[in-house]
């Protein structure tokens, strides 16, 4: 790999880069900040019985719109251009996002947080829109790369800021939705509409005749996609809960014990640029691996040290979820089609957040423990993992007799 001083020179459109990256990160970093503020929550509606299930529902709640709205976002953007809904999106996320400040109830809590996923909607549809339109297939990997790397450092500070934020004051999670002006204010300055010719002169990756959609692709990308999301929200939603379970109950200590397991997000960054050029079974076969071996391994810790170990493995994984879902489903579309495709994958991807506590909340009841649920969770990743590689070795060994 080269070093990371020509890696920098070979990115184009830098500064569109970095803002597309940054409003990327406000619905991901804005759901990984309440992952700490789960206890916090829950305590001061200690006085409603569903509390405990109703909070972690709350959160993902955004998914639910998400899901619903999402393709409808894509077909805008394939009508009317990526831009100006990139614009009204994020304003609207800082509205929505922060309104719980002014709240006090976990119903109208849960409204606000419906809205709020409106503006996800458009936002992550525009930017993985924005990704393919601005650049080819090694530039869409170089910049999805990047956005891997730089995650880390934006999760670990927003963890721990959060952590004290909630020790502070009990809905202070919600300031981190601010964030969104000054990127809102960038956005203004450098981003601009692509265009469709210049794309399709360089675009060698049209897959289907000019006109047809592939609904094909859309349905595997869109289960494949939902499948791994629903794993995926389970640790970044339901972790204080597990580690609550091993005598870590206040969100500061929790945020301090995760801080450095998060970095190994980097390792899975690293990862996916490594298997880049590998088949796409063999990509999704580690990825689902690694992500079950971590959410069985935090089901099984007994410490909060191994807890945390456990952690490290699971963010590894973290770290090759969304590129590499996106890089595979962003291959299957052309120019006119990828805003309705973004749009599935978008749908996909966040109506698994809204789903995935419904889930661990059964695994929950089930098994009798929230580590119980996690390792329950966890054998199904090392399972999907073991399809994945089983389909990749599959498709290798044609290609290796006909050599």
């Amino acid at each position: 790999m080269p070093s990371l001083k020509a890696y920098w020179r070979g990115l184009s459109l830098k500064p569109q880069g970095i803002v597309v990256i940054l409003a990327g990160f406000l619905p991901m970093i804005a759901i990984v900040a309440m992952g700490p503020a789960v206890p916090t929550l829950i305590a001061h509606f200690a006085n409603d019985p569903d509390a405990r299930a109703q909070v972690p529902a709350l959160i993902g709640a955004p998914g639910l719109t998400m899901a619903i709205l999402a393709p409808f976002s894509g077909l805008l953007v394939d009508r009317f251009g990526r831009r100006r809904l990139l614009l009204v999106a994020t304003a609207f996320y800082a509205v929505f996002g922060a309104a719980p400040l002014f709240l006090d109830s976990l119903d109208q809590i849960y409204v606000s947080r419906l809205l709020l996923g409106i503006s996800e909607a458009g936002i992550l549809t525009v930017t993985n829109t924005l990704i393919a339109d601005y650049w080819d297939d090694k530039g869409r990997k170089n910049w999805l790369f990047l956005q891997s790397l730089v995650g880390p450092l934006f999760g670990g500070i927003v963890g721990l800021s959060v952590g004290l934020a909630s020790t502070i004051q009990w809905n202070g999670v919600f300031y981190i939705y601010l964030a969104a002006i000054p990127v809102w204010a960038a956005m203004f300055v450098w981003l601009f509409e692509p265009k469709k010719a210049a794309h399709e002169e360089r675009s060698t990756e049209q897959k289907v005749p000019q006109g047809a959609f592939p609904w094909r692709s859309a349905v595997v990308t869109g289960l494949v996609t939902f499948f791994a999301a629903m794993l995926y929200y389970v640790f970044i939603i339901n972790g204080a809960l597990a580690f609550a379970e091993v005598g870590v109950a206040e969100p500061d200590r929790y945020a301090q014990l995760i801080f450095v397991p998060t970095f190994f997000f980097l390792v899975g960054a690293v990862i996916f640029r490594v298997l880049a050029n590998r088949s796409y079974p063999l990509q999704l076969g580690v990825f689902f691996a690694l992500l079950g071996t971590g959410l069985a391994s935090i089901g099984l810790a007994t410490t909060p040290t191994m807890m945390a170990a456990a952690v490290a493995v699971q963010q590894m994984a973290a770290g090759m979820a969304v590129p590499t879902l996106l890089a595979w489903t962003q291959s299957k579309y052309d120019f006119g089609h990828r805003g309705r495709g973004m749009g599935i994958w978008t749908a996909a991807f966040f109506l698994a957040q809204s789903q995935s506590p419904r889930l661990v909340h059964v695994l929950d009841q089930f098994t009798g423990s929230m580590k119980g649920a996690f390792l329950t969770a966890g054998i199904i990743g090392i399972a999907a993992g073991a399809i994945g590689l089983m389909i990749s070795l599959a498709l290798r060994a044609p290609r290796q007799a006909n050599a």
